[in-house]
């Protein structure tokens, strides 16, 4: 693909073709049973990654005009077994303090339980996160605190996948 003048312009057709090369289906635990969606991952020019999620049924659904911000992070393993535990911590292969972390990410913003984004990371690859899990967490990062940006529990997870 040619470079563009700005990388938003290289962006849009990704989107638009909705043909990305990973994703992970999330799911809601036991505290937020009805959250769901889907994080995609897009082989992105500029050598980085183009990520758009579109989560449902978040904790703040049932209040009307709320919003709340929750954190969403990259953790180092695939497991969203036994509510979420076995995750392990932040996807960070360089061995950052937090919030540098190749697995921390831009923040969900729920309104009223929906919540949609999309932004460009260029720092991993696609190949470097195909088996790790995209977890969402019940409050927002404060992108202070050690190690994990005191950002509670973990309320819903889903595996990154390679697409066909």
């Amino acid at each position: 693909m040619p470079q563009s003048p700005t990388p938003r312009l290289a962006f849009l057709p990704l989107l638009e073709n909705n043909s990305p090369q990973a994703t992970a289906w999330v799911r809601g635990g036991a505290s937020a049973p009805n959250l769901s969606g889907l994080v995609k991952f897009y082989d992105a020019p500029y050598g980085g990654v183009l990520i758009e999620a579109e989560i449902f049924g978040l904790p703040n659904k049932n209040v009307p005009d709320s919003t709340t911000f929750y954190a969403m992070h990259i953790h180092q393993e695939g497991d969203c077994s036994d509510n979420f535990t076995k995750t392990g911590n932040h996807y960070n292969p360089t061995m950052q303090p937090h919030p540098n972390h190749e697995g921390d990410l831009l923040p969900l913003f729920g309104n009223s339980g929906y919540a949609w984004g999309a932004f460009f990371d260029r720092r991993f690859r696609l190949q470097d996160i195909i088996g790790r899990s995209v977890v969402i967490h019940a409050k927002p990062d404060d992108f202070t605190t050690q190690p994990s940006g005191d950002s509670g529990a973990k309320i819903a997870c889903g595996v990154i996948v390679e697409t066909e």
